[in-house]
């Protein structure tokens, strides 16, 4: 069978996607935690003896930082999200099959973005 007829992925090949998607998985959920930890602890700013316009400036820029922790929060849950999606594509025996195609997708794509539903030409031809 040559890889233009091949229509799914073996269960070894399924295997060692589900093992990367795990990896993944267990390294987002790490930084996720991670994120929310300095998000709750960003409450306590050892401002409170300063001057009060570099006090101004300070909570300004914990403002912004905070913001941008917390886009960074829901970046990690949204990818945490599709790569659970994917361990259930995995068992339900749809993995790694294009959602707007049908055909396989390129083993090289799945290794760089496991949790993706569209192959290369579909995501090109969305541009």
């Amino acid at each position: 069978m040559s890889k233009e007829e091949k229509t799914a992925y073996s269960q070894e090949e399924l295997k060692e996607f589900e093992v990367i998607i795990l990896k993944k998985l267990d390294s987002a959920k790490e930084e996720l935690l991670s994120l929310k930890e300095s998000l709750s602890k960003k409450n306590d700013s050892g401002t409170d003896f300063t001057a009060s316009t570099s006090k101004l400036l300070e909570d300004g820029a914990d403002t912004l930082e905070r913001e941008s922790q917390n886009q960074l929060a829901a970046r990690q849950q949204k990818f945490i999200y599709n790569l659970e999606n994917a361990l259930i594509r995995i068992k339900n025996g749809t993995y790694g099959i294009c959602v707007d195609t049908g055909k396989l997708i390129a083993k090289e794509r799945l290794m760089a973005v496991p949790h993706t539903m569209h192959s290369i030409e579909a995501k090109l031809a969305k541009k």
